[in-house]
């Protein structure tokens, strides 16, 4: 599941960026060179979207619609390869960014049933697909303090400006969003007191004896050589990915989830946090950005001033 509610596009009254494509409104992807250009596409991303995937899924209608409607469980790789791409999409996709989130919209359009508690749910209820939407900003947040450095005041709200823009490409409106940061604490407080559990599916994306298939995305010689490997490097790998997911949660976010955080596990992930922010600023290019965020450089470098 991702975000947005059951009337498509929006279309031009919430006041987002937007711009004409023939006789329809698209809304525009986050600037060029804003907070989330800079970041979105830098390997260090790639560990944050565990911890947003494991908060949008303890919501128990997301929960549910993931538990009896995806294909985690039997391709794990190969949906977050998906996933990975349609979040690049929605920050460096240019005039792709719209047409994903119709894309996602239409992929939820089916996805209904009954959560845990008895209670129907639909994928593109706006209270369910926004909920799944707004993790990514306190999760970014947390995440950035740890593995880049702390938001200043102004990049923390341009940073929210530019994730309720992300929501408009995916089809929200902006009456379901809390439109500043100051309306969005109370609501995300609000839902992790009453609607969050650490249900099964959050149980098993944490759970180091979880039956993860070897990898089949890659390079392919990295796949032959993790084949024969991948019955010893499973648990290891499993308990470095609950590890990260659950050391990357905010803080009040875990709690709420009753997940056991330590103060030497913490200390571990900062001390991994600080060798990241050493390591991946040094890269080349071609290592440190996702190929979507590279490609989406270039273009900007060579775009006229």
């Amino acid at each position: 599941m991702t975000t947005g509610n059951e009337t498509g596009t929006a279309t031009g009254t919430d006041g987002g960026a937007r711009t004409a494509v023939g006789e329809r409104d698209e809304p525009l992807p986050p600037p060029v060179g804003g907070v989330l250009w800079s970041v979105a596409g830098d390997v260090r991303a790639l560990l944050m979207l565990p911890a947003a995937l494991t908060m949008q899924v303890a919501h128990p209608a997301i929960g549910a619609g993931v538990d009896e409607h995806s294909v985690f469980r039997t391709d794990p790789w190969g949906r977050g390869e998906r996933s990975l791409r349609s979040v690049q999409l929605w920050v460096y996709g240019g005039d792709e960014a719209a047409a994903e989130g119709r894309r996602l919209r239409r992929l939820h359009r089916d996805i209904q049933g009954t959560d845990a508690h008895g209670r129907r749910y639909h994928a593109l209820t706006p209270a369910y697909y926004a909920w799944v939407h707004a993790t990514g900003y306190p999760v970014y947040r947390h995440g950035l303090a740890l593995l880049h450095r702390p938001l200043t005041d102004a990049q923390d709200r341009r940073l929210y400006a530019e994730w309720l823009q992300v929501g408009r490409i995916l089809g929200i409106h902006d009456r379901d969003m809390p439109q500043t940061v100051e309306e969005f604490w109370p609501y995300y407080r609000k839902v992790l007191a009453e609607e969050l559990e650490a249900n099964a599916v959050v149980r098993e994306l944490i759970d180091p004896d979880a039956p993860v298939p070897a990898p089949d995305r890659g390079p392919l010689l990295l796949r032959l050589a993790l084949r024969p490997l991948w019955p010893l490097l499973r648990r290891p790998f499993q308990k470095a990915r609950a590890f990260l997911t659950t050391g990357l949660m905010p803080p009040d976010a875990r709690a709420a989830l009753g997940l056991e955080w330590t103060p030497e596990q913490e200390r571990r992930l900062r001390r991994l946090a600080r060798a990241l922010r050493l390591v991946v600023p040094v890269l080349p290019e071609r290592l440190r950005y996702l190929p979507l965020a590279r490609e989406a450089r270039k273009a900007a470098r060579r775009a006229p001033r």
